[in-house]
Order: structure tokens, then C-alpha cells, then sequence
């Protein structure tokens, strides 16, 4: 039998690395490696332009000594490099790599073991092993060889130095007003504050660049000859080493700056490029040759209006993630033939800071260097035929542009297809609405170029008056990738209040620029998944469908209510009947870490799916979904790539209706870092219910209560029990502007016929409007106000008072704080804002409903069918509501509804726990028990079993919400 040494395995593994990795030097069994420690040697060492030296030390399983040698090689200086390794990577090779006769064969084609050192004493996995192929370990030493602690220190000088800057600007404001609103308009912003300090940043991003290239081309200076303090006149020698520049090319990083410049004063001018020439000096001196990335790390900090555009960032590490999750549903791609990938077309109608757009370049990059291609020669494909990036804001296009275009700062091309998109109200009196005008049947859209590197990138200057065709064919695209706006033309939340349409209210529109766009958006709706309460982002979903050709994928960064929301539905039904292979990753977590974006406060979900082959008369609902439920949001690129890899690649997974089991447990090294779970699909819709959640046997068993079973955890079977929709057995009453809604303007009649104010115990018309937690602990509960009737307006109060009930359901649920899903008032009364009206024609129903509400199960049901969009608070429409869960009423006897009366009657006075301590609640215990032993007659080990499923909910991060148990806070049975 082979026995093959170590020292071989090692030389066969630097082999099949250095063939997946061109661009870098592989050396193998190298005794000269360690000039200060001749004693040391490495297995493999991975070096490259640019990047920290990265080893891999490597022995047989069990390899005791691996992960020691590792360690040791951390920190120490390289032969020929001016970096020191930051991160070590320690393997072991399975025992089937030293049998094997064909060595190169069986490493190639081995299960590895790894894991990561880095030099500040952090190890990936924090315990345990990661496991992938040879491909997968490359994949590793790209993404850990990057200079971390450089590129820290020169974000925080690039950050420092643009913060300093704009303090000078700053003064413009007062002493130069014209000067300010013109900058504010070269950038198609307001003049704020964060138009100045993004100003700032694009001046800064040019310098760097320019101390990049300096040298590079004749006649280019350096920035001390440029704008260092000896320099007589900076702002002149600037913008003269500018227009040498822009003769070479590189417009999509000069062309805006220099305009910005040139509105300066001499004397604001040289202060700003003093402060900046020598921050772009220290970031390169620092060492990072890529610093054009560093921009995009802040620029989310700079964008004004955010509020109304919602153009949150979204995080390198989730960009990474949906571009590989999106790259791994392509068909098939030569991915060694430049020529294979410059025909795929790669479209971000919303690409803000171009962090999507970077991300699947960087996937398309690295399997092109993998296969062994020259990236220098596939950066001219991908900058004009690959990428389409589109935006309404010229500063945030220029962000886009450079970062894209400094991939490659060598290697010239020819004209981008980014654009920045004509919106509000144009010089021809009439309104645009952004990438949205590609709604329009006409495949070409005319709008002022802003990005032809004859003319200027992301500048509104005499010479961006041409107009161009931005050429955006329908049915065209194999990648949609896309973190759309979020705002909705209903919104009226926090700061949005009083504003006209806030989808539309951006650099100042008025209200009848507003009213327009709105229009506009209506006229170019029709027939897609465009809902006004689905917001904008629904939009941008409508539209990533119209573009993409069949088997074109699209990857989504969506708000969580996309899973569930009743607006979306008709976006969930297209993805059902026209895409397959649909996959949707959540994360269970709260507050920051359940957005893969940067500070939306809420849960958002990547949506990522192909589209069909087939023609659109003969479409066929998608089988099945995967959904992946984290723990966390990926913590870094090695995370986020391990992430990827699992959720492409695992053939396996649990169903949702194998029993309640819990999904396929996804796991880096020993920590669980989330489940995976498969569910098929109706194609018409219904909500997704597997988001967000920790414990898919908790889905498991929710799923099954929407087929009349009672399937609980460590059960072999389930139990009849009969369930059905909420408007089968009664309806929902009226939303609450339908009820008191204002007056719209340009005095049309109110909405509602109802004003409301203060309770009174003799009120003719009652009302429990608004959420009172201390004083909702009972089923039971008084209304908090009283609605007085409008004049001219007796009829209409009459047929909305007729909806007036005792059961009122809760809207908006606060598990953590909240003790009700259902409140009961003992006079029939109006439902408010939160606490709409339940009617059932047979009033029996009222008490059943109220307690089987309130027991476990019936906060199971609601749970799963809210939206968890915010950390501990579930939401549920009108309209959602009608679908609810609930026990069939109308199969209870007349014995079983007088039992239902004689619960609620012994629980009226009761005090109940807030939700999320249900499972340690004594009086929810009771009636859990009351429930599942006297209602519904089944043995005493379901209500056990029911017990520990409220334990199991009680534990899910979207019902406590991260808020700490009280510490006598334990299990009752």
C-alpha cells in the first residue's frame, strides 16, 4: 500500500493551488521562508501583490501538531514581502490522501479539514473544523489574505481626514450660499451638511486615486507637487494634474471631483486639499493599494434624505453573501473564457454605493482566476458589457464608478453602463420616477448622460446636456441583484408624518411633484407585483423580473414583511408560478444583527430565484423553497463565503412537513449557525412562514395546525384537531382610518365618520383603541376611549358601529411586553388602531375564540402568521387576519362551547404574564391546560407537550426580543 509522506501531500496541494491561483506566487516545503527563524519552514505559502502572506501548515489526520504550527508562523516577516502573515491556516488531510497511488488525484478530490489563526488570537471556526475541497480552501486564502490591519487604519484616516475637510466647507454655508447650493447640485443633493462631507469624500477618493496612478502615466504628478504645503496655488495645480488625468481616462473618478473643485474659492480650496492631499498620502502610505474600496465603507453615512430614498448600505459581508448565493443558480458558465462571461449581463436598477455590483464582479473574478484566466484582461468586459448600475443620486453613482472602475486602476476601458436616472420634475415639465421609467414598454430610455467618459460621470455640468440611450432591453439580464428602497407612498411613520407621498418625496419634491411620480408609478404598474403598501422595494421587484431573461436569476435584499406581508403577495405568487430553485435567507436574531443592511432597524430577508425556461403560457408552480434561518448576520467574509457554500450546496434538507424534527442544522465548526428547511409552495402566495426562526420544529408544528394536526416536538404522530381560516368562522372588522380617518385635502368628505377622545363609562359608543400594557394583562379588558359621530356623517357611523364586538384582536403584538393576542370587553365595542373588531355571527364563539387566542397555541398560530418584522413585535393586517389560524369554532359541540364560556369565565379576573414568559406563567399553564384537557378532551401528555412547545416559543429571539428573563423565570407544567 502508498504511504505518502506529508512533504508530498503538501507539494500536491501547492500544485492545485497555484493552478486556481495565478495572480499569486505558491511555494511549497520551502526551508528558506523565514529569514529571522531559519529553523521554521512552510507547507504551503500563498503570496501576492497586495496581500498578506498567508501559510497553511498541514499534517494526517488526527494532526495534533497542525494547528501549534500554525500559530507559531503568526506574525512572523517573509522572505521577500513587506507585510507579516496576519493569518495562518492549519489543515488536516483525511487518511485516504496517504493510501492513495494517484496523490494529485486525491488531494484534489479529498474532504479537508481546516480552520483559520489570526494574529490578534481569533480562530474561524471559534472551535471545531471547517470542511470543503481544495477549491474551497483557495476560496479561504483569497478572502483571509487581505491586509486587515491596513485597511483599518486607512478607513479610519480616510474617515478622519473627510470629517476634518468638510468642517471647512462647512463655512460655505454662510459666507458662500451660491457656492454651496451649487455644489449641493452638482451632486443632485439638498445642501445639508451630508452633502458637504460627501463632497469631501469624492475630492478624497480622486487623491487617493491620483497618489495611485502617480508615476504610472507620463505627466501625471504626485500629490506633494500637486497640493503639498510648499505647493503656491493647490486648487490650479490640481485641477491642471486633473485634466492631464481625464486625457488618460479614468472620468468616472475625476470628472465630479474636479467640477466640485473648481467651485472653490482659492483660499477654501487650498485649505480642503491641504487637509485631504495628506490623508490620501497616509492611506497610501499605510500600505493598502486598493484603497478605493475604503470609500464605501463610510459613504453610507453620507447620503442625504435617506429617510425618504432608504438608501441603507448594505454590508460588504451580506453583499458577498446574495452575490454567491445569486452567481451559484447560473447555468452553465465558462468561466475561463473572458468572451463566456462578457456576455452575461449583471443589472443593480438600485446600486447605491455599487456594493451588489462589486460583490458579483468579485464572484465572477475570482472562479475566472480559479479557471486560470488573466483578471487584467477581463476588466474591460466587465466594465462595458457585464455591469449595469442605475441610481438617482449622481454622488452615489460616482461611488459606484470608482470603486468598480479601481478594481483594475491600470487597465483602460471604454464607456460604463452606469447611469444615473432622471427623477422629479424635469426641464420639459414633466416627472420621472428613477430606474422605475424602465417599467415603460420602450426598451430604451433617453435621459441627460451622466457617465459617457467622453463627457462626465456622475457630473450635471454644460457638457452632460447631450442626451444618451441607456440601453436596458427587457427579457436580457442573467443577474437582477438589487437592495431596493424600502419606502412606501402609505408610509406615514416617525418622520414621514405629514408628508404628501414619502416614496416620492426625495430632494425636495412638493406635494404636486409628489402626486406626479406617484401617477407615474400607477400608469406603469399594470400588470406586475406593484403594491403601494409593499412600498417601492416591490417595485424594483417588479422590474429585476421584467429585465431578466428566462433562467436569468434574482437576488433580492427585501424587507422581512416580503415573506409574509399581504401586499406582497402578488410578488410571492410571481416567484411561485415564473421562478424555481427559490431560496430565502433570514436571520432569528434581534435588533442590529436582523438586517444584512446597515441601520434599517428592521428584518429584512435575501430573496434569490431562477427564472423559468419555460414560456409564460405554461407555467407550473415551483415545487418547493429553501429557506435558511441564521443565527446571526455573517460576521465576516469567511463566514459569509462558508454560509454561501452550505446554502448552494446542501442536496439534503428536512421538510417542513417531515414532523416536527427541526430543519437541516447548518453548522461552522461545533457552532450551530442556523437550520435550513424546505417548503413547498401553494403558487398563490401564502405567506412564508419560515423566516426568522431559531427552531424550525417550531414551524414544523405551526405548519401542521394549518392542516387541522396537532404535531408536537418528540411526537412520532400528530393528533386531529380541527383548525381553519378566521373568516370562515367570523370576519374582521374595519381598518382604523375607516373608522375616524381625517379629512383628506382639498376638502373632500373625512374617511371615517368618527372622531375620538377620552372613555366614559356612559359612552354611547366605546372603544378600545390603543395598546396599554399594564392595564392588558386580563382577557378582559375596558375600552380607553370613546367615539363621538361626525356631522352629516350619522349614516356611515351607523353601518361601521354595526361591526362593534366583545373579541378584539391584537394588530400589533409585542411579545415581550404584551400579555393579549386576543382582548374580550364586556359592552360590544369599536376596535381602534391595534385592537380591531372580531365579529361571529354566533356569539358562543366570542369566549372560545378569546381563550383558545390566549393559550399557547393559539400564540403559536399568530406567530406564524404576523410579520416579525421588528425584534420582539409582530404585526398582522386587516386583510392578514382574515387568513389567521384559529380553532373551527364550528366544530366545537354545544358541551365544548359551554366549556369554552366556563374558561374564560374562571380566567376574567386572572393576571397573565407577558408572551414571552407564556411558558412560565402559572395562570397560562392553567389555561393551557384548561384548553387542550377540558376543551378539547385530549390526554394530559399533549398538555405537556404543548408546555414545552411554549417553552420552545417563549426561547425564539423574535418573541423575547433580547430582553433578560427574570431569574426565577423556569418551566411550569
Amino acid at each position: 500500500m502508498p504511504n505518502q509522506t506529508e512533504p508530498n501531500a503538501n507539494n500536491a496541494l501547492g500544485d492545485l493551488l497555484r493552478g486556481m491561483m495565478p495572480g499569486s506566487e505558491v511555494r511549497s516545503e520551502n526551508t528558506q521562508t523565514f529569514p529571522a527563524h531559519p529553523g521554521q519552514h512552510a507547507d504551503v505559502l500563498i503570496t501576492a501583490p497586495g496581500r498578506s502572506p498567508v501559510v497553511v501548515e498541514a499534517e494526517y489526520e488526527p494532526a495534533p501538531e497542525a494547528e501549534q504550527d500554525a500559530a507559531q508562523r503568526l506574525g512572523l516577516s517573509v522572505a521577500g514581502e513587506s507585510r507579516t502573515i496576519e493569518a495562518a491556516i492549519a489543515l488536516h488531510y483525511p487518511v485516504s490522501v496517504r493510501d492513495a497511488y494517484d496523490l494529485a488525484q486525491a488531494v484534489a478530490g479529498a474532504r479537508l479539514s481546516y480552520c483559520v489563526l489570526y494574529e490578534d488570537g481569533s480562530r474561524f471556526p471559534e472551535s471545531g473544523w471547517l470542511e470543503g475541497s481544495v477549491t474551497d480552501l483557495a476560496d479561504l486564502v483569497r478572502l483571509v489574505s487581505v491586509p486587515q490591519k491596513e485597511v483599518d487604519l486607512a478607513a479610519d484616516t480616510l474617515q478622519d481626514g473627510i470629517e476634518r475637510a468638510a468642517v471647512i466647507l462647512d463655512e460655505l454655508k454662510d459666507m458662500a450660499p451660491a457656492t454651496a447650493r451649487e455644489i449641493a447640485r452638482l451632486l443632485g443633493m439638498s445642501d445639508v451638511p451630508q452633502t458637504r462631507r460627501m463632497a469631501c469624500a469624492i475630492i478624497a477618493n480622486a487623491l487617493v486615486f491620483h497618489e495611485r496612478i502617480a508615476g504610472k502615466h507620463e505627466g501625471v504628478k504626485p500629490l506633494n507637487l500637486v497640493c503639498g504645503p510648499e505647493v503656491a496655488n493647490p486648487q490650479a495645480e490640481t485641477l491642471a494634474a486633473w485634466a492631464v488625468i481625464l486625457e488618460i481616462n479614468y472620468w468616472p473618478i475625476f470628472a465630479i471631483a474636479r467640477d466640485i473643485l473648481g467651485q472653490l474659492d482659492a483660499g477654501h480650496a487650498s485649505r480642503v486639499l491641504v487637509v485631504l492631499g495628506d490623508t490620501a498620502q497616509r492611506v497610501q502610505s499605510a500600505g493598502v493599494t486598493r484603497a478605493h474600496d475604503l470609500t464605501g465603507r463610510i459613504f453610507q453615512r453620507l447620503i442625504a434624505d435617506r429617510k425618504y430614498l432608504a438608501t441603507f448600505y448594505t454590508r460588504p459581508e451580506s453583499a458577498a453573501l446574495l452575490a454567491r448565493l445569486a452567481v451559484a443558480k447560473l447555468g452553465d458558465v465558462d468561466w475561463a473564457d473572458a468572451g463566456a462571461i462578457g456576455r452575461l449581463r449583471i443589472g443593480d436598477f438600485a446600486c447605491g454605493t455599487g456594493a451588489l455590483l462589486s460583490a458579483v464582479y468579485e464572484q465572477a473574478a475570482a472562479r475566472h482566476q480559479r479557471a486560470g484566466g488573466d483578471l487584467a484582461a477581463l476588466h474591460p468586459v466587465m466594465m462595458e458589457d457585464v455591469l449595469y448600475g442605475c441610481d438617482v443620486m449622481p454622488s452615489a453613482v460616482h461611488i459606484t464608478s470608482a470603486t468598480l472602475s479601481g478594481v483594475q486602476p491600470d487597465v483602460i476601458f471604454n464607456k460604463s453602463r452606469i447611469y444615473t436616472m432622471p427623477y422629479g420634475r424635469q426641464s420639459d415639465g414633466t416627472v420621472s420616477i428613477g430606474s422605475l421609467e424602465l417599467l415603460q414598454p420602450s426598451q430604451v430610455l433617453t435621459l441627460f448622460n451622466t457617465n459617457d467618459p467622453a463627457l462626465r460621470t456622475g457630473s450635471v455640468g454644460e457638457e452632460t446636456a447631450a442626451q444618451i440611450n441607456v440601453d436596458i432591453p427587457d427579457g436580457t439580464f442573467d443577474i437582477v441583484i438589487m437592495n431596493p428602497p424600502f419606502t412606501r407612498n402609505t408610509g406615514m411613520e416617525a418622520e414621514k408624518v405629514g408628508v404628501f407621498n414619502p416614496a416620492f418625496a426625495a430632494f425636495n419634491a412638493s406635494d404636486a411633484d409628489q402626486q406626479a411620480m406617484g401617477k407615474r408609478l400607477t400608469a406603469l404598474k399594470k400588470g406586475t407585483c406593484y403594491h403601494g403598501n409593499a412600498g417601492i422595494a416591490s417595485a424594483f421587484s417588479a422590474l429585476g423580473d421584467k429585465k431578466l431573461k428566462p433562467g436569468g436569476v434574482l437576488a433580492l435584499v427585501l424587507p422581512l414583511s416580503a415573506a409574509s406581508g399581504m401586499a406582497w403577495q402578488s410578488f410571492r405568487e410571481m416567484l411561485e408560478t415564473k421562478y424555481s430553485e427559490l431560496t430565502v435567507v433570514s436571520i432569528s436574531a434581534n435588533g442590529k444583527d436582523m438586517s444584512f443592511s446597515s441601520d434599517t432597524g428592521m428584518a429584512e430577508c435575501l430573496v434569490i430565484a431562477r427564472k423559468n425556461e419555460e414560456s409564460t403560457d405554461s407555467l407550473q408552480p415551483s415545487l418547493q423553497s429553501h429557506s435558511t434561518s441564521l443565527r446571526h448576520r455573517p460576521r465576516g467574509f469567511a463566514e459569509a463565503s462558508v454560509i454561501a457554500g452550505y446554502v448552494s450546496e446542501s442536496k439534503s434538507r428536512r421538510k417542513i412537513d417531515d414532523g416536527p424534527y427541526g430543519g437541516t442544522v447548518m453548522s461552522i465548526g461545533d457552532a450551530k449557525v442556523g437550520e435550513v428547511l424546505a417548503s413547498s409552495l401553494s403558487g398563490s402566495g401564502d405567506n412564508w412562514g419560515s423566516v426568522r426562526v431559531s427552531d424550525y420544529s417550531l414551524a414544523q408544528t405551526a405548519c401542521a395546525l394549518l392542516q387541522s394536526k396537532l404535531w408536537l416536538p418528540g411526537n412520532l404522530s400528530s393528533l386531529e384537531l380541527p383548525t381553519t381560516a378566521l373568516d370562515a368562522t367570523g370576519k374582521v372588522g374595519f381598518y382604523h382610518l375607516d373608522i375616524n380617518g381625517p379629512p383628506p385635502r382639498r376638502g373632500a368628505p373625512p374617511r371615517g365618520p368618527f372622531t375620538n377622545g377620552p372613555p366614559s363609562p356612559t359612552a354611547t359608543y366605546p372603544c378600545l383603541w390603543s395598546h396599554d400594557a399594564t392595564s392588558e394583562t386580563r382577557i378582559v379588558c375596558e375600552p380607553d376611549s370613546q367615539l363621538s359621530v361626525r356631522p352629516g356623517m350619522e349614516e356611515k357611523a351607523a353601518t361601521v358601529w354595526a361591526t362593534a364586538s366583545r373579541p378584539h384582536l391584537n394588530r400589533d403584538f409585542t411579545f415581550g411586553s404584551q400579555a393579549l393576542a386576543v382582548a374580550f370587553t364586556e359592552r360590544e365595542s369599536m376596535g381602534g388602531r391595534v385592537w380591531p373588531n372580531v365579529i361571529f355571527d354566533d356569539k358562543r364563539f366570542d369566549c372560545a375564540f378569546t381563550v383558545w387566542g390566549n393559550s399557547t397555541l393559539g400564540l403559536l398560530g399568530y406567530w406564524w402568521h404576523s410579520s416579525r418584522q421588528q425584534s420582539s413585535k409582530a404585526s398582522i393586517t386587516i386583510r392578514a387576519a382574515e387568513s389567521l389560524p384559529v380553532l373551527d369554532f364550528r366544530a366545537l359541540s354545544d358541551e365544548q362551547l359551554a366549556i369554552a364560556e366556563d374558561i374564560f369565565n374562571d380566567f376574567r379576573d386572572r393576571e397573565l404574564k407577558s408572551a414571552s414568559l407564556a411558558d412560565a406563567d402559572p395562570n397560562r399553564a392553567l389555561l393551557d391546560r384548561r384548553v387542550v384537557c377540558d376543551l378539547l378532551g385530549l390526554e394530559e401528555s399533549v398538555y405537556e407537550g404543548v408546555r414545552r412547545l411554549a417553552a420552545k416559543w417563549c426561547a425564539e429571539p423574535s418573541v423575547h426580543g433580547g430582553k433578560a428573563r427574570p431569574g426565577d423565570a423556569g418551566l411550569v407544567v
